[in-house]
């Protein structure tokens, strides 16, 4: 910050000459330092015609160590040096000062030509040296202090940074399980059937609930006379349908009368009991895998692959007795696209076949669901006519994508193949399958049924990552007996016990 002073004042002749000063103390010594110049200019001309006792040549030696003492402290007193080592300066001037004055008392009679005297002389060469220490050593020492001052304050700076970086974290951490609770919601929302309300031949109202293939999920069962009273139905069993319990009556008794009704149970007293084990065991590879297996000895369900260690195996437990339980199914016939939420929060797409393969991915992430749902329309309505790009990457492999008109990839075949030909045969199949796909909204994980190459209906879990957490293990001859196994898997999975071999 400059400093202002009045016009006739020195810090005034300084800014109007030179500039403006930083500090009072940078005019000041810039002003002494030319001071000493000068005197140490007259003294030196002074010195050159005087006699060697004469008056002239007193004033002459007084004006050059007064001049040399103050082209010492003027650029000492300019910088901006700590308090102590201005003051010591000034303290040099007046010892200075001292042994100036001491010299014209004392010459020419106490003063020796050759040696001069030695009082005078040491006490101008102190007052020189606690000048220079001002200069020199005190903010060498000082800075000492200081250094120390300035680490401790780093650290601090440091510890209240990585306080920061945690708080960041449990920020980030919080916003993401609020985007994921969030997700959960959308998902729970996100409905693939809508009411119907109508008046049937006798004259009543009635609801059912299709789904967006065509199918009848459910019905009102019984008709109403008036129409807000259909309504009201329709509202009760969107309020309680989704946490309803399911009750398994394997024999029920005739009712003839509507009051008998309330004996039975709506829900079961307890939750139903597992009648399945998880069995963690180490296969011939030295691998680790688990096995979902009923007590009537049937494998319900196994992990498909292996794991390096028996802790991730029981992870993998973890993650299927999570997910298998509100794990909802996808149905490819004979290809579907999955909207899925990935690990970094983006929602994703991708086309997959009934046989398990990816025969397409977006390749880009998206904040909002209905952008990937956009996107995956889009690609619907172009796929037939775009020109697909074929091309071979820096592995030597074939790969396709298709290009928006702006230029942007929109979908890429997500392998590579061996050869031009079968990229291309590729690009063939996503012709023929996207625009009769549907649209499969993923949770955390989903139940795929598929056939396989030997015609068999399978099923298998797979986390909205892609990775598969867990398959049947063997094929049916029929779908329906795909599903009984899945509801299987849902009632015993979530409470089976594990056993380690």
């Amino acid at each position: 910050m400059s400093v202002s002073d009045d016009s006739g004042g020195l810090v005034g002749v300084y800014e109007r000459q030179i500039g403006s000063p930083q500090t009072a103390d940078e005019a000041y010594g810039y002003l002494v330092f030319v001071l000493g110049l000068l005197l140490g200019i007259v003294g030196m001309a002074l010195f050159l015609p005087s006699e060697s006792a004469g008056s002239t040549r007193e004033l002459s030696i007084a004006l050059g160590a007064a001049g040399f003492a103050l082209l010492i402290a003027g650029p000492v007193i300019r910088l901006p040096l700590q308090r102590l080592a201005t003051l010591a300066v000034y303290v040099g001037l007046v010892l200075c000062t001292a042994a100036i004055v001491w010299f014209t008392m004392v010459f020419p009679s106490e003063w020796q030509v050759a040696t001069g005297h030695q009082g005078v002389i040491s006490l101008y060469i102190v007052g020189i040296a606690v000048i220079a220490a001002g200069a020199v050593l005190v903010p060498l020492v000082t800075s000492t202090r200081s250094a120390a001052e300035t680490t401790a304050a780093e650290t601090r700076a440091e510890e209240t940074e990585m306080r920061l970086e945690e708080e960041r974290k449990a920020r980030e951490a919080a916003e993401t399980a609020r985007d994921e609770l969030a997700g959960e919601l959308d998902a729970i929302r996100t409905s693939q059937a809508q009411f119907e309300l109508f008046e049937d031949k006798a004259g009543q109202y009635r609801w059912r609930l299709r789904h967006r293939n065509g199918n009848i999920v459910a019905d009102s069962g019984e008709g109403y006379t008036r129409k807000h009273n259909a309504q009201k139905g329709m509202q009760s069993v969107r309020r309680n349908a989704l946490g309803a319990g399911t009750l398994h009556a394997d024999e029920l008794e005739d009712v003839s009368d509507e009051a008998d009704l309330d004996d039975l149970p709506l829900l079961p007293a307890e939750a139903e009991d597992s009648q399945a084990t998880f069995e963690v065991y180490e296969d011939n590879a030295g691998e680790y895998r688990w096995r979902l297996v009923h007590r009537n000895g049937n494998i319900v369900a196994d992990s498909g692959e292996g794991y390096s260690s028996r802790h991730n195996a029981e992870r993998a437990i973890d993650g299927v007795k999570a997910n298998a339980g509100p794990g909802s199914y996808l149905q490819f016939d004979p290809a579907s696209f999955e909207i899925y939420r990935d690990v970094a929060g983006e929602w994703r797409w991708r086309l997959v076949h009934r046989n398990g393969n990816i025969l397409a991915d977006g390749g880009q992430g998206y904040s909002r669901r209905r952008d990937a749902r956009r996107a995956t329309d889009s690609v619907q309505d172009r796929v037939t006519e775009a020109d697909f790009d074929v091309y071979e990457d820096d592995a030597g492999e074939y790969r396709w994508r298709l290009r928006a008109e702006n230029g942007n990839v929109v979908a890429d075949s997500g392998e590579g193949y061996s050869s031009r030909s079968e990229a291309e045969n590729a690009v063939e199949r996503v012709r023929g399958h996207a625009p009769d796909a549907d649209a499969l909204d993923v949770g955390f994980a989903a139940f795929e049924v598929y056939e396989d190459s030997g015609g068999e209906w399978r099923w298998r879990l797979r986390h909205r990552n892609g990775n598969i957490i867990a398959d049947g293990g063997q094929g049916y001859s029929e779908r329906s007996s795909v599903h009984d196994a899945i509801e299987g898997v849902k009632r015993n999975a979530a409470g089976a016990p594990v056993e380690v071999e």
